[in-house]
C-alpha cells in the first residue's frame, strides 16, 4: 500500500507524459479511455453501413477494421514511431467529420471509392503535418483555442444525444435512459471531486462500469450480439478495394485540409488541459502526421479516416492522468478487440446512455480546456472578434441546415457541420484583421535607442 501511495504522490506531482504508472493502475486508467470512444469508433461504420443497406457480415467486417486501426493508430500516436505521432496521451479513432461526405460517395461510387477518397485524404493530411512548422503561423492560440471551444460545443449535442437512448433509439427520451445516464454522472462526477488519488483518477471508469451493472441488472443490455459473434477475425488488407474517383477525391480532400486544424486542436486542448503548456513543434507536427498516415493505413484495412478522438482529450483533463503508456495500454485493447469480436461484443453492448453520463462531462472539460486556452491572450476588439465570428458561424449554422439549401450536396456537407466554416472563420479573420499587438511592437521596434 505504501508503495501505491508513493507512486501516486510521484505521478501526480510530475504530470509527465512519459511517467508509466503500475500495471494494476495503468489498466483500468487505459481501458476507460477506450470505454469513452468505443461506440463512436464503430458508429461510423455502421451508419456508412446501414446508409448502403449492407448485409450484417460485411457491417460486423467493417465493425472489426475500424477496432483495429484505431487500436494501431493509437499506439503510434502516443509511442511514436520515428517522426510520426505526437507522444502524447492521444486516442485515434475513426472521424466523424467525414461521415457527411463518405455516405453518397459510398452510395453513389461503391466503398472502394470511399476508401480510395480516405488514401487521399490521408496523405493530404501528413502532407500538412510534414510541412507545419512552416504553416504553424495559421494557428495561434486565438484560433486554436477557439477551435477548442467549437469542438467541445459541438460535441455536446452529441453527449445528450447519447444520454437519451442514442440516435434512431425508438425510445429515446424515456425516463430509463434518462435516469441511468444522470446515475452515471452522478457517480463520475461524485468520485472526481470526492475520490482521492486512484479513485479520482478511475472516475469515468466507475460510473461507466456502475452504469453497465445497472442496465444489465435491469434488462437493457443486449447480449444477443455477444452470442453471434466469432472468436477471432483476422485484418484482410485489401478486402474490399481502393479506387479512385476525382468526384469522391476533392471534396474529401479539401475537408482533410480542414479536419487539420481539429487535429491541431485536440493536440492543444490535451497539453493545455493536462499539462498547462502549449504543444512542442515537434508534437505537433508528429500528431497530424500520424493522423495522416493512419488514415491512409486504414483505407487499405477496409476503415475510413482517423484522427484524435476529442472525449478522450477532455477525459485527459478531467481526470489529470497525462501518460502516454496509459492510452497505450488502450490501444493496445482496441487492437485486441479488433481480432477478437467477443471482446468488441460485450463493449458495444454498453447502453448508449451509460456512454452519455460520461461524455457529457467529458465533452465540457474540452470546452473548458478551450477557454484556459483563451485565457492567455489578449481580448482586444480583434480578436474578440476572431472568437466571437467563429463561434456564431460554427453553432449558428447547423442550427438552420436550410440556407445551405443552395449550395451543392458536397458544399452543404462540408458546411453543415458548423466545424469546418468556424474554423475556416478564425483562420481567416486572424490572418486579415489587423494585429494592434503586431503594430504595437514595431513601433517599439523603431523608437528602440540604439547603441
Amino acid at each position: 500500500m505504501s508503495n501505491n501511495k508513493t507512486w501516486y504522490r510521484r505521478f501526480a506531482a510530475s504530470a509527465d507524459v512519459n511517467d508509466m504508472p503500475p500495471v494494476a493502475k495503468a489498466v483500468p486508467l487505459g481501458i476507460q479511455h477506450v470505454l469513452a470512444m468505443f461506440v463512436g469508433n464503430v458508429t461510423v461504420p455502421i451508419i456508412i453501413a446501414g446508409a448502403m443497406d449492407l448485409p450484417s457480415d460485411v457491417t460486423v467486417f467493417l465493425i472489426q477494421a475500424a477496432m483495429f486501426v484505431a487500436g494501431v493508430a493509437t499506439l503510434v500516436q502516443s509511442l511514436g514511431v520515428g517522426p510520426l505521432g505526437a507522444r502524447l496521451p492521444i486516442v485515434m479513432g475513426t472521424s466523424f467529420g467525414f461521415v457527411p461526405l463518405l455516405i453518397p460517395i459510398a452510395v453513389n461510387m461503391g466503398l472502394p471509392a470511399a476508401l480510395g477518397a480516405t488514401l487521399c485524404a490521408g496523405l493530404t493530411m501528413a502532407l500538412v503535418g510534414l510541412f507545419l512548422p512552416w504553416v504553424r503561423f495559421l494557428f495561434p492560440p486565438v484560433v486554436t483555442g477557439t477551435f477548442v471551444i467549437m469542438i467541445g460545443i459541438l460535441l455536446l449535442p452529441v453527449g445528450f444525444a447519447y444520454a437519451g437512448g442514442g440516435f434512431g433509439a425508438p425510445d429515446f427520451g424515456s425516463f430509463h435512459h434518462l435516469l441511468l445516464a444522470a446515475l452515471v454522472f452522478a457517480i463520475t462526477v461524485g468520485f472526481h471531486q470526492y475520490g482521492r488519488g486512484f479513485w479520482s483518477e478511475v472516475a469515468p471508469l466507475m460510473g461507466l462500469v456502475s452504469g453497465f451493472v445497472v442496465a444489465l441488472a435491469t434488462g437493457m443490455v443486449d447480449m444477443s450480439q455477444i452470442g453471434e459473434a466469432n472468436w477471432i477475425a483476422m485484418p484482410q488488407p485489401f478486402a474490399i478495394g481502393i479506387e479512385f474517383h476525382w468526384a469522391a477525391i476533392l471534396p474529401m480532400v479539401l475537408l482533410a485540409l480542414v479536419t487539420c486544424a481539429e487535429s491541431i486542436g485536440d493536440i492543444v486542448g490535451t497539453t493545455a488541459g493536462g499539462l498547462n503548456r502549449e504543444p512542442t513543434p515537434r508534437e505537433l507536427s508528429g500528431g497530424v502526421m500520424a493522423d495522416g498516415v493512419a488514415s491512409m493505413v486504414a483505407a487499405v484495412f477496409n476503415a475510413f479516416p482517423q484522427i484524435s478522438f476529442s472525449q478522450n482529450v477532455g477525459m485527459v483533463a478531467l481526470t489529470g492522468v497525462v501518460s502516454r503508456f496509459v492510452v497505450a495500454i488502450g490501444g493496445g485493447f482496441l487492437l485486441v478487440a479488433g481480432l477478437l469480436p467477443k471482446l468488441g461484443a460485450v463493449i458495444s453492448s454498453i447502453p448508449n446512455a451509460v456512454l452519455g453520463g460520461a461524455v457529457l462531462i467529458m465533452f465540457g472539460m474540452i470546452t473548458s480546456a478551450g477557454i484556459k486556452m483563451l485565457s492567455k491572450i489578449h481580448f482586444d476588439k480583434r480578436n474578440m472578434v476572431v472568437i466571437g465570428v467563429s463561434l456564431s458561424v460554427a453553432i449558428g449554422l447547423p442550427a438552420h441546415e436550410e440556407l445551405l439549401s443552395g449550395f451543392s450536396s458536397n458544399v452543404a456537407a462540408m458546411l453543415e457541420s458548423g466545424l469546418i466554416p468556424g474554423a475556416l472563420c478564425a483562420i481567416v479573420l486572424n490572418l486579415i484583421l489587423p494585429d494592434p499587438s503586431a503594430r504595437q511592437k514595431a513601433a517599439e521596434a523603431k523608437v528602440a535607442p540604439t547603441e
